[in-house]
């Protein structure tokens, strides 16, 4: 039987043998984090701490009142606020950011923990443990997960997906965490349901990762009767995409400028519903996590669980440093979707699946050609754009016609740069794009 997937994509050289067979490394304590005060998709947190205060690990130290889309930052080490100030993000620009220096001290979370039970737990108390330790997802998007499982009244949900293809190359983090902490994953992943008030569950995985659908169904079997099924899909690029997923899993398409909660689906990430595991029995709050070091460029690949804050700069040289030799790039994220750094001293964030060094050959070259009109970009867009059209105006500012030819609907997943002859930065110039549009609407 043909496995599940969705329409067009992608087969790019994944490069997942570098680590998916490295078992999770704990880092090093790092002696001092930068928190950044938005690390969500959502308002900015306020600082709940002042330069001088001391602060414990798992200390909430930002939070916003006022906003329903946002999620606290807690500090992920104790020590002493050394100030607050912006500094440079992972993903662009610069966010007002809480410096802290440790004392070298170190909580132990698993011990003593609440062990709090499903079964005495309402939808509402699950939600509210969601946010009070941060959680967001932890594909990438960073989206408030409290938010997510508190849909409308008026939307009917009646699926819940667990997203565990990780189909971005060279990255292995939740593929890692699926082996190695399954019964983890399926507890958070039924927290989550509950949440909801979903019964039917399904975690999707990509062919490529027997191991982790082995292990999976192991828990999934001896749980007796729990709604949830395993979906074997088909190894392409973007299957992890959330609206490609859903097409793929219960095959149905979300309408262009609706979510998910409008088809009757929620979709979750392995490494978020492992936070909600942690939350729930440990009162852990979202202060670290799994992220792949890897790439041509580096010198040991590893999977790490990292303190949030620690710098690229402190990770990498634990997987012993970058490779010397020739032109090299690090990206927050894989070569698809990962955003090139210019500086090493930024910090791990909550939605650091993973640091990609590329070097030498592996680097796309800077210089492109005139769009040949090949198709190729259209013939592999998942969600049936024009990207060679849309590039071009976002890379022009013509932003009425950007939004026009469905710019905003983009998922920015790369496909059509990756695919296109003139090596063409069209994924760049749509980003472009879109930061001008939000810059004029003030989104």
């Amino acid at each position: 039987m043909a496995l599940k997937t969705f329409n067009h994509g992608i087969h790019p050289s994944y490069h997942k043998e570098l680590t998916s067979g490295k078992g999770i490394e704990k880092a090093a304590l790092p002696k001092k984090v930068i928190i950044p005060l938005q690390q969500h998709i959502g308002a900015q947190c306020k600082p709940l701490v002042k330069k001088g205060d001391a602060v414990t690990e798992g200390q909430k130290i930002g939070e916003i009142s006022a906003s329903f889309v946002t999620a606290p930052v807690h500090s992920s080490i104790s020590g002493k606020v050394k100030d607050i100030e912006k500094l440079p993000y992972p993903g662009g620009g610069k966010v007002l950011s809480v410096i802290i220096e440790g004392d070298g001290t170190t909580k132990e979370w698993g011990n003593g923990s609440i062990g709090l039970e499903l079964e005495s737990l309402t939808a509402e108390a699950l939600r509210n443990i969601i946010k009070e330790a941060g959680i967001v997802g932890m594909g990438g998007a960073a989206f408030p997960t409290h938010v997510k499982i508190s849909p409308p009244k008026e939307k009917k949900i009646d699926a819940f997906i667990l997203n565990g293809c990780e189909c971005e190359p060279y990255l292995t983090s939740d593929h890692r965490l699926m082996v190695e902490e399954p019964e983890k994953v399926f507890w958070g992943m039924k927290a989550l349901m509950k949440a909801v008030g979903v019964e039917n569950g399904f975690i999707g995985i990509e062919e490529n990762k027997p191991d982790a659908i082995e292990a999976l169904e192991k828990v999934v079997s001896g749980s007796g009767g729990s709604g949830i099924k395993i979906v074997a899909l088909e190894t392409k690029y973007p299957q992890g995409a959330e609206k490609m997923l859903i097409k793929a899993v219960v095959n149905r398409k979300v309408p262009v400028g609706k979510l998910p909660m409008d088809v009757g689906v929620v979709v979750n990430n392995v490494g978020t519903a492992f936070a909600v595991y942690e939350a729930m029995k440990y009162n852990k709050p979202l202060i670290e996590r799994v992220v792949t070091v890897s790439g041509n460029g580096i010198q040991e690949p590893k999977n790490l669980l990292v303190r949030i804050g620690t710098s690229f700069e402190d990770v990498l040289n634990q997987c012993g440093g970058i490779t010397k030799d020739g032109e090299r790039e690090v990206l927050n994220g894989g070569p698809m979707m990962g955003i090139s750094q210019t500086i090493l001293d930024v910090p791990v964030v909550k939605g650091t699946s993973g640091i990609t060094v590329i070097a030498g050959a592996e680097i796309k070259p800077n210089t492109y050609q005139p769009c040949i009109r090949c198709a190729s970009c259209v013939e592999v867009c998942p969600v049936n754009l024009m990207p060679y059209k849309i590039g071009d105006l976002g890379r022009l500012y013509r932003l009425d016609e950007f939004k026009t030819w469905g710019g905003l609907v983009c998922i920015e997943c790369g496909c059509c740069s990756y695919t296109c002859p003139s090596k063409r930065p069209l994924l760049q110039w749509i980003r472009v794009g879109k930061v001008k549009v939000r810059e004029r609407e003030k989104v």
